[in-house]
C-alpha cells in the first residue's frame, strides 16, 4: 500500500517516521522549505518509546505529485484543511482512502464535499508532540494511538487493507466499527480541555488549586449534552477518564490550545468550540462552552490586529 502522509511536522512525521521505521511505503507531502531540511538532516524521532532517524526520507511537492496514492494520512491543523486539500488533490485517485486525524467533526464534511463520501474514513489520534528547533519531532510522552475505522462502521476489504497498513508500525493502533463515536469522545473532551484550561488560563492542577474543579465538569456534562443531542453520547467510561483528568490535583496539564495562546500562535478554536457551539442550537447565556468560545475568539481578534499593526 503506497501511503501519503500530508506534512512531516510533530504528528504527520511522527506516525509517518513510525510507518517508515516498519517498512511501509510511505512519501511525506511537505512544503519546499520543509523538503529542503528533510533532505539535509533527515526524519527525526526522539522518543522514550525509541528513536528513529532516517536520511534523506521520501517527500514530493504539491507541484511534483504526479499519480494517486492508495491512502492519504492528513494529520493538518484544522484552520489549514482548505490548502491541505488542495495540496494533495492530485494524489485522490478512484481507490484512494483519506485518513484524516484532524480535531473535531466538520472536517469530515468538507472531506467529502471535496472528494466524495466514499473515500473519506473516520480517524483520531492521541499523541503529545512537538518539533525542536532543528526540526526534530520530539514525542512528549509514552502516548501514541491512531484509531481508524469505516465511518458506518463497516469491516470493507478496504479497511482490512488499511489496517495491515497500520497494524504492528510501532505505535499504538486499532481498528474501530465505532470510529464516529470515538471521535465524538475526543472532540467532548478536548474541547472541555481546551475550555477550560483557556478560560482560566492555566494548567489543570492550578484551577483546581484554586477551587475551580466544580467548572470543568461542568463544561464536561455541557459538551457531553450537545453529543448526545447529535446522536453520539458519550460512554460513561470516556466521561469518568475526562472528569478524572480535568480535576487531578496537581496535574500540570494544558490544552495544546493554551500552549498555542501562550505562544501568540493560530489556534482551532472555531474548529473545536465554535463548531460545537453552533450544534448546540442556542445556548443558555450562562453556557461555560459559549463563555470559552469567545474568550478563544478575543484572542484570536487580538492577535489578527497585531498582525495587521505589524504590516503597516
Amino acid at each position: 500500500m503506497r501511503i501519503l502522509v500530508v506534512g512531516a511536522g510533530a504528528v504527520g512525521g511522527y506516525f509517518g517516521g513510525r510507518l517508515l521505521q516498519a517498512g511501509r511505503d510511505v512519501t511525506f507531502l511537505v512544503r519546499p522549505r520543509r523538503a529542503a531540511e528533510l533532505t539535509k538532516h533527515g526524519l527525526t524521532i526522539r522518543s522514550g518509546r525509541g528513536d528513529f532517524h532516517r536520511p534523506s526520507p521520501p517527500v514530493v511537492v504539491q507541484e511534483d505529485l504526479a499519480e494517486p496514492f492508495d491512502l492519504v494520512l492528513l494529520s493538518c491543523k484544522a484552520y489549514d484543511l482548505e490548502g491541505a486539500m488542495a495540496s494533495f488533490a492530485k494524489a485522490v485517485g478512484p481507490t484512494t482512502a483519506i485518513l484524516p486525524l484532524l480535531n473535531g467533526m466538520r472536517h469530515l464534511d468538507r472531506l467529502a464535499e471535496r472528494f466524495g463520501a466514499d473515500r473519506v474514513l473516520g480517524g483520531l489520534c492521541v499523541i503529545s508532540a512537538t518539533l525542536d528547533a532543528e526540526g526534530a519531532i520530539v514525542h512528549l510522552n509514552d502516548l501514541h494511538a491512531l484509531t481508524f475505522g469505516e465511518l458506518d462502521g463497516s469491516h470493507s476489504r478496504r479497511i482490512e487493507g488499511v489496517a495491515s497498513a497500520l497494524l504492528n508500525a510501532g505505535f499504538d493502533a486499532r481498528l474501530s466499527d465505532q470510529i464516529r463515536l470515538e471521535m465524538w469522545e475526543k472532540w467532548v473532551f478536548i474541547a472541555t480541555a481546551a475550555g477550560i484550561t483557556c478560560l482560566m488560563r492555566s494548567a489543570v492542577g492550578d484551577y483546581v488549586a484554586a477551587g475551580g474543579a466544580d467548572l470543568a465538569t461542568a463544561l464536561l456534562a455541557e459538551c457531553a449534552s450537545i453529543a448526545g443531542a447529535q446522536g453520539f453520547p458519550p460512554r460513561e467510561p470516556a466521561l469518568e477518564r475526562a472528569r478524572a483528568a480535568m480535576t487531578a490535583a496537581g496535574s500540570p496539564l494544558k490544552a495544546s490550545m493554551l500552549r498555542d495562546i501562550e505562544s501568540r500562535k493560530p489556534v482551532e478554536g472555531d474548529q473545536i468550540l465554535g463548531d460545537l457551539l453552533r450544534r448546540a442550537g442556542k445556548p443558555d447565556d450562562r453556557s461555560l462552552l459559549r463563555i470559552a468560545a469567545l474568550h478563544v475568539r478575543a484572542y484570536e481578534a487580538g492577535r489578527k490586529r497585531g498582525e495587521t499593526a505589524a504590516e503597516r
